[in-house]
């Protein structure tokens, strides 16, 4: 298997973020993957950039973007003032789905929350991902809970 590594995302890497992000049924739907990037994605991209609480993270084989995820600490007051990691827009190049890539972009991502000193590390999942389903209790998630969104 191909070396995998883990870093924080550049400016650079924003179209490649940007396409797998849309290349989904999922994706398809709310992405737009044109180049350029439209602004929306660069200005939330800067945002995320000059927060020290986020991270974008991309994983890569041989330079190439092959997956991604956003990384969220989050302070609160319930659980004794618990931090939170917060894991959302998971990706996989479908080239490279089902080849452990996902597995090791999570653990990488875990031992972030661990070394920011969260107590928990929590995900959304959108209820039409069976397989993401599947793929989060392997790595011993728990459907805890029930989610809701308000789109504004």
């Amino acid at each position: 298997m191909t070396s995998i590594a883990f870093r924080q995302a550049q400016p650079a890497d924003l179209p490649a973020i940007i396409a797998l992000l849309a290349n989904d049924v999922l994706g398809q739907q709310r992405e737009d993957p044109s180049s350029p990037p439209n602004p929306k994605y660069v200005d939330a991209f800067e945002a995320i950039l000059a927060d020290p609480n986020q991270l974008q993270v991309v994983a890569t084989a041989d330079a190439e973007v092959i997956g991604t995820l956003q990384l969220t600490f989050i302070p609160g007051l319930a659980r004794l003032g618990a931090w939170r990691g917060q894991i959302e827009a998971v990706r996989i190049a479908a080239t490279h789905r089902s080849s452990g890539v996902g597995q090791q972009m999570f653990e990488w991502a875990i031992a972030q929350c661990r070394a920011r000193g969260c107590n928990l590390v929590q995900l959304t999942t959108d209820k039409a991902r069976p397989d993401a389903h599947r793929f989060y209790e392997r790595l011993r998630f728990t459907g805890s809970h029930i989610g809701y969104k308000l789109m504004l």
